[in-house]
């Protein structure tokens, strides 16, 4: 059941609600001066929540060690204008990350929050690209001198899933079979 949206809702995440198939690209490590990245494919769906105030993207990652389940829970607040993230890992289920806080400006959403990564404070920033006419693209980036100097360390590029990609793509993918088909 589809619950319905409010009309004041915000508009900034329409472009990410529905089905997609998910090209990840992950460095294989931080700070570290690591050239290396690791490419991986996934599934993502996303609905409003909140009656459009908020969203839920359900994840599949297919690491190339095994899969795992992740779900990002995105709320906006009227009276600051900006949006808060949260990901919550399927393999950490009672853990959830420090939320990213951002706005969208030009269709660019950039989100920060300060962190702790291996003892060591950190900023985060995630920067969701969503040209009209294009596919959508996120990346993430962390900072270890306050934000002088950026690591981008994830990202991912989405192409919409219709029925008939789901049948076909996931075998030249390398998805599991079991998600060729929905119906």
């Amino acid at each position: 059941m589809h619950l319905p949206v409010e009309k004041n809702a915000p508009l900034d995440f329409d472009f990410i609600i529905g089905d997609w198939l998910v090209k990840h690209r992950r460095l294989n490590s931080r700070f570290t001066n690591c050239n290396e990245w690791t490419e991986f494919d996934g599934l993502s769906s996303t609905v409003k929540t909140l009656g459009g105030f908020g969203n839920l993207e359900d994840n599949v990652l297919y690491f190339p060690e095994g899969s795992f389940r992740a779900l990002a829970l995105r709320s906006f607040c009227m009276k600051s204008g900006t949006w808060s993230i949260w990901w919550l890992d399927a393999r950490k289920p009672t853990t959830l990350d420090v939320p990213v806080v951002g706005a969208f400006s030009n269709h660019v959403g950039i989100f920060f929050a300060d962190d702790i990564l291996d003892g060591q404070a950190i900023k985060v920033r995630f920067t969701w690209t969503a040209t009209p006419g294009e596919n959508p693209r996120w990346d993430q980036a962390f900072s270890k001198d306050q934000g002088r100097t950026w690591e981008t360390n994830w990202t991912m590029d989405f192409v919409r899933a219709t029925q008939e990609m789901v049948a076909i793509q996931p075998s030249k993918l390398g998805l599991p079979t079991a998600i060729r088909s929905t119906t």
